[in-house]
């Protein structure tokens, strides 16, 4: 909030310039994915300095909260780390909305022990196993006597539907897995970090731009005696590591004006440089 206020601030101080007119001017305003949210937040700081009137906000809350501010008028720009549901659609349509979807990069989700677990590798069944709450010790996995801590995002972060479709679920559409009613929801992918970092017994999950040698990540396989691969750009790019993603940004109608220049910026060399340089992926733009 105090950010924003900072940039309305700027904004109304620059309107009583004189805004050369040849140059854009304007606000936008991008709310949504928690896993963006830094993301988010460099490209607009280097979009602001390319275009010096046009001001963006970003806010983060998770990607239901950016799709419901679309929704409701309340964003011009939403990103989302999972695609908007039917129901959703069908709600903005009802409201006048019409979402348009724009893919603009990728993401591997990381799933993190604490550095000192001895754990190194799982495979997708055996995390079903332990965030459904099946198996609760890391004897289990050839780790200490301890009771799994299982962390999980709260329920309106993209990252937790799709880690509940593509892990718990394993992407069955009539399976009705849940996360063990004792897993901890975090609010953000710092939270889990944090957690990660200070708990020997914790597992959890995030985008893997939120990596840092505080947290391991495990090395992950699509079934048990699989080759297991580790979150990079390399092995989300080949398919290899098996929870990957796409990321999105939604704008209501074909982008114009400022709008568009945004999402040009975002696509162009030097937004794809922000994407590296935060631990995601870029798309690639033929």
């Amino acid at each position: 909030m105090y950010k924003r206020q900072i940039l309305l601030s700027l904004f109304t101080s620059c309107a009583r310039e004189e805004i050369p007119p040849d140059q854009p001017s304007g606000y936008i305003q991008i709310k949504g994915s928690d896993t963006m949210v830094n993301l988010m937040q460099a490209l607009a700081e280097e979009f602001m300095k390319k275009y010096p009137y046009v001001f963006v906000a970003v806010t983060g809350g998770g990607s239901g909260i950016g799709i419901a501010s679309l929704i409701n008028g309340t964003c011009d720009i939403a990103s989302a780390s999972r695609r908007m549901k039917p129901k959703e659609i069908k709600l903005a349509h009802k409201r006048g909305i019409e979402p348009q979807e724009f893919i603009v990069g990728y993401d591997g989700i990381a799933v993190v022990v604490n550095p000192d677990n001895p754990v190194d590798k799982l495979s997708i069944p055996e995390l079903r196993d332990i965030f459904s709450g099946k198996i609760r010790n890391w004897k289990y996995f050839g780790g200490r006597d301890e009771e799994i801590v299982i962390l999980s995002r709260e329920v309106s972060s993209g990252t937790h539907i799709y880690f509940k479709e593509h892990v718990l679920r394993m992407g069955r559409k009539d399976d009705k897995t849940e996360f063990n009613p004792r897993a901890l929801l975090l609010s953000s992918s710092q939270a889990v970090v944090e957690e990660v970092a200070q708990n020997p017994s914790a597992i959890g999950y995030f985008g893997m731009g939120y990596l840092n040698p505080r947290v391991k990540a495990l090395a992950i396989a699509r079934e048990k005696g699989e080759d297991c691969y580790l979150p990079s750009e390399e092995n989300v790019l080949t398919g290899k590591y098996p929870i990957s993603r796409p990321l999105f940004l939604y704008t209501n109608g074909e982008p114009q004006g400022i709008i568009k220049l945004f999402l040009d910026f975002v696509y162009s060399p030097q937004g794809s440089e922000q994407f590296r340089k935060i631990g995601f992926i870029p798309r690639r733009v033929e």
